[in-house]
Parts: C-alpha cells; sequence; structure tokens
C-alpha cells in the first residue's frame, strides 16, 4: 500500500486544495471576500420592522437589505436590537476590537474612552438639524472622521437627534427649574452644565431610563425624542419639555463600522456600504424631525403637560455650558480644542 504520494498525485492534491481556497476566498459578486456568517448590526433601541417602530432601528434593517440587494446578497446582516447582542456600553469598544461588526450607536457614550467624543453631545453647541447636517462635510467631518478612524472605526451614517426632558413631579425648562432634581443628562458635558444648574446627575444608557424613573431613582431624564416615547417614558412622567421648535439638546447617534472588518472587505462593497449609509441620511434627519412633532400629542395623550422652550431659554442654557462644559472640553487636548473650535463656526 501507497503510504507516500507520488509527486503527479502530490502535484493533484495541492492543486485541489489551491481551488478549495480561492473558492472559499473569492466572493459571488466578484470581491475577495468570503463572508463566513451575516454580519452583525447592534444597538440598545427597540426593535421593529422595516415600516413600523423605532427609526433607528428601522434605519438598521433598511442599510441591511439595501446593501445585501446591492451586492446580490454578498453581503448579509443580522440586526440585533435592545442590546440583546451585548451590553450597550460594550458595544464601542467591541467595535474597536473587530469583535462586532456594526453599531447604531450614541457617540457620546465612547467618551470615557475617547474623550473627544464627547462632542456629539455638547449642550447648545449644535441647535439645529441644518447645523448637524453641515458637520459631514464641514472640516469638523474630516477631523471627526479622523478621530475615529485612529480609533479603529468608521462612520456609515451620520444620524442627528433632538432632544427634551421627561420629568416626574416638575417642569425642567429653564436652568433655575433643575435645582435640587435628579436628572441624566446623557453626556459628561450635558452632566457639567446641569450640575453647575443646581441638578443632581445619573448616568444611565436610554434603555435603563424607564425603571429608573418607575423607582424614583431618576426625576428628571434627557434624552432624544424617539427614545422619549420608545422606552415609554411617558407612562412615569407628568411633564414634558419637547425639543420641537428648540433645543439645546442634539445627539449625534451615527452608524459605526469595525475599521478592521471594513478593512477586509472589497473595494466595490466597501464602496456600497457608504453610499447605502449616506443615502439613509435623509431618512433618519426626516423621522427624527418627525418623532420631535410626534411626542407632544403622544405625552399630552398620557396625561402630561407640555412646554416647549424658547430662544431666550436656550441661550441661557448655552451661556451656561460655555462657561462650563465648553470650557472643560477644550481643556482636554488639542483635538478637543480644535474640533469645538471647527463646530463653533458651522452656521446654525
Amino acid at each position: 500500500m501507497e503510504t507516500t504520494p507520488s509527486p503527479l498525485r502530490r502535484q493533484l492534491m495541492l492543486g485541489a486544495a489551491s481551488a478549495l481556497v480561492t473558492s472559499g476566498l473569492a466572493s459571488p459578486w466578484g470581491g475577495a471576500f468570503a463572508q463566513s456568517g451575516p454580519l452583525k448590526i447592534s444597538h440598545q433601541f427597540p426593535g421593529g420592522t422595516l415600516t413600523e417602530g423605532d427609526f433607528r432601528d428601522r434605519l438598521c434593517r433598511k442599510f441591511a437589505q439595501e446593501v445585501e440587494k446591492r451586492t446580490n446578497g454578498a453581503l448579509k446582516f443580522q440586526v440585533y436590537p435592545g442590546s440583546s447582542l451585548m451590553k450597550t456600553n460594550a458595544q464601542f469598544s467591541a467595535l474597536r476590537r473587530g469583535a462586532l461588526d456594526l453599531s447604531l450607536y450614541p457617540l457620546p457614550y465612547a467618551g470615557g474612552e475617547v474623550r473627544e467624543l464627547n462632542i456629539g453631545l455638547m449642550p447648545g453647541l449644535v441647535t439645529s438639524y441644518a447645523q448637524g447636517t453641515a458637520w459631514r462635510n464641514g472640516e469638523i467631518g474630516k477631523v471627526l472622521t479622523d478621530v475615529l478612524a485612529e480609533k479603529n472605526i468608521v462612520i456609515v451614517s451620520w444620524v442627528w437627534q433632538a432632544g427634551g426632558v421627561a420629568s416626574r413631579a416638575k417642569p425642567l425648562v429653564a436652568p433655575e427649574d433643575a435645582k435640587g432634581l435628579k436628572v441624566r443628562g446623557g453626556s459628561r458635558e450635558m452632566d457639567m452644565m446641569l450640575k453647575e444648574a443646581g441638578a443632581a446627575v445619573i448616568s444611565l444608557p436610554s434603555n435603563e431610563l424607564y425603571a429608573a424613573m418607575q423607582t424614583g431613582a431618576m426625576d428628571a431624564a434627557m434624552t432624544s425624542s424617539t427614545s422619549l416615547m420608545s422606552f415609554r417614558l411617558e407612562e412615569v412622567s407628568k411633564h414634558l419639555t419637547t425639543g420641537r421648535n428648540k433645543s439645546y439638546w442634539f445627539m449625534l447617534e451615527p452608524l459605526l463600522m469595525s475599521k478592521q472588518v471594513f478593512d477586509k472587505l472589497p473595494k466595490d462593497q466597501q464602496q456600497v456600504i457608504l453610499q447605502v449609509g449616506a443615502e439613509l441620511e435623509s431618512f433618519g434627519t426626516e423621522a427624527a424631525k418627525a418623532d420631535d412633532a410626534q411626542i407632544a400629542s403622544v405625552y399630552t395623550k398620557a396625561g402630561a403637560k407640555v412646554y416647549d422652550l424658547d430662544e431666550a431659554t436656550v441661550m441661557k442654557w448655552r451661556d451656561i455650558a460655555r462657561r462650563t462644559a465648553w470650557k472643560d472640553y477644550a481643556s482636554k487636548s488639542d483635538t478637543c480644542a480644535k474640533l469645538l473650535a471647527l463646530a463653533e463656526k458651522v452656521p446654525a
């Protein structure tokens, strides 16, 4: 019995092995990457469908469907809502390591890991959707993109959201209303402004706000209009300050992708991902604006009193933020100072 392959047989075996490797790496779409399984998209928000539910979940599903369509199935995705794949605060570091493929993630949640990212919820810095949208193609967008790339992250889709305040016992509209309240601001910088106004601050991701409000561990929650509805805070609130006309609370909640994963894809697939991400930004903006408008009726129906902000009140909050949060942020690094200066140049 032959124990050592003949030269001819050895050559045939090597050829077969090479063919298997080549076929395993080849993409049916013509690229050089074989997907071993669906790319995972994680987020903290309630799940839904392509047409119903929290628009951030719908944006992820629309993105997945369109990229799969344009790559003829070469790329497939699985969406994991409600932090069902991993805890909210673990998602950013998982993206950096390549342990998670994509996440729709509030940028300032990563501020403890990358301090520059706290610019994504700087009180009073962005006061309109047009101003936030202008970041993408402005100099600040280029610098912020570079900061994330250095941390192994790619911005796929820029999503901005205005926010408001839901409160249990009394309204939180002007700075003088904050004294003595336990408030969730949503970022380190927002917390600094609230402390200066006399509030005690609580740090929680959006999906933990309901329980904190229900138990009285928190008196008021600042978050996006969408989250104020999606997490049903109207059930535990008696007052709402909306962001539908004016707001000092604008958060950048982009769809992010691990650069480690992105870089392994063929150029044509990378291009599709970025194209689809950019095209969905208008959907995100319009959906956010729709939620800003809808929230008043949702809370009124639940029995809450509704208040709106005027320009003078927004400027009061901004003045506090400028001498506390803005000043502190700019002192953290040269890049922080540069980002803040560039953001201030973007017209409202």
